[in-house]
């Protein structure tokens, strides 16, 4: 059954209204009932929203903005010595998830191709949970908060070379030469930006800084505009809009800025869970429920281990270690692009592609589950550990 866009909307606010109410008088998280009012109403359940994949499309501006907001609260030169430290743990600790994937796909009984993607859909965590989990004035501001970041960061470009890698596989492009103009790209996108804000946007923000809607306005126009440059650049959108925000955070009107955009970012990222659970296909556990729960068994455990490890490494204190381990103990909105591209391109099959896509539900979930009920977060149930 087709419905319109506006009931679209109507299904998906309303009903997170109501199941947000019942999940804060049982205190569950919220974000789980966004993504069960997707699985109910979605393709899979009622189908009273039919059409997740353009909701999906629209629901991932919240996380450009989420990357935004997160560069107009970071100053460059904190952010410069964060990524010198966090590079030797981003990467050991990729080469670590890769092998578990790899292993566990292997024992499964997938094929070398589906395995190698397997492993690539684990190296990554969520930007989106860790960060949405992350108190904005308690911890944003401190070490780990800025850990976090550098950490998501660098796993971000590791995303953008696996997605090249896949898409070079699946065509008759060279890859290596996507590879090396996607190098080069980044720091012409980062001088570019810098030239902007200083030459042209910031003497534009000062000349009219009374008319504040010309701030939102110019705020939402550079966010956007950077975001989609960096694809055309082929880069992320994500890191588009981080840089965008890197840039301005220096300038006062960076708080302001941060202020205002706040209530347009939680309306997609309620969209973006929703489409999460919208995306799931209940008919298809019945041939991957155990794959799925193993790995994401081995995701939850391993994960949080293998970052205390490598942080103690680097002189971090254990409570830190252990906190950053859980906030990243999942896999990532990248590890469903990369399934779905590699599933696209016919690299894998459904079955595998179907394994690593319940394995990002459910540490999507549990990990929730972990941090809200352990560590401070915005959204925790309990009074004690409840931090904007």
């Amino acid at each position: 059954m087709d419905h319109s866009l506006f009931f679209s909307f109507f299904i998906i606010f309303t009903g997170a209204a109501v199941l947000a109410t019942f999940s804060l008088y049982t205190r569950q998280p919220i974000i789980i009932a966004y993504v069960a009012l997707g699985v109910i109403s979605g393709p899979s359940g009622m189908q009273w929203v039919s059409d997740p994949k353009l909701l999906s499309e629209i629901s991932h501006i919240g996380i450009v903005f989420l990357l935004f907001l997160l560069g107009l609260d970071m100053q460059p030169s904190s952010l410069i010595h964060v990524l010198r430290k966090a590079s030797w743990v981003a990467i050991i600790s990729s080469a670590t998830f890769f092998l578990v994937g790899f292993c566990a796909g292997l024992a499964f009984g997938f094929n070398t191709t589906e395995n190698l993607v397997m492993g690539a859909a684990l190296m990554f965590s969520s930007t989106i949970i860790g960060i949405k989990l992350l108190p904005t004035t308690v911890l944003h501001h401190k070490h780990m908060g800025e850990l976090m970041i550098g950490l998501l960061l660098l796993q971000d470009m590791l995303a953008i070379v696996v997605l090249l890698v896949l898409g070079s596989a699946s065509s008759e492009s060279d890859g290596n030469q996507a590879m090396l103009l996607a190098a080069i790209a980044l720091p012409s996108l980062i001088l570019f930006s810098y030239g902007m804000v200083k030459w042209i946007i910031i003497p534009l923000l000062e000349k009219f800084d009374l008319f504040h809607e010309y701030l939102f306005l110019m705020a939402i126009g550079w966010c956007l505009g950077l975001a989609e440059l960096a694809e055309f650049m082929g880069l992320s959108k994500e890191m588009g809009a981080f840089i965008a925000g890197i840039t301005l955070a220096t300038h006062p009107v960076a708080q302001f800025m941060t202020d205002k955009l706040k209530p347009i970012r939680d309306f997609f990222l309620v969209l973006f869970f929703f489409t999460l659970g919208a995306g799931f296909k209940i008919h298809i556990l019945a041939d991957i429920w155990l794959y799925a729960l193993i790995l994401s068994a081995l995701v939850i455990v391993i994960k949080p281990v293998t970052f205390k490890v490598l942080l103690a490494q680097q002189s971090e204190k254990s409570g830190l270690a252990w906190d950053l381990g859980f906030r990243l103990g999942q896999i990532s909105e990248f590890s469903l692009l990369i399934a779905y591209l590699a599933l696209a391109s016919s690299l894998i099959g459904e079955q595998a592609a179907h394994v690593i896509q319940a394995t990002a539900v459910l540490t999507f979930v549990f990990s929730t589950y972990i941090v809200i009920f352990k560590y401070p977060t915005p959204i925790s149930p309990s009074d004690k550990l409840r931090r904007d």
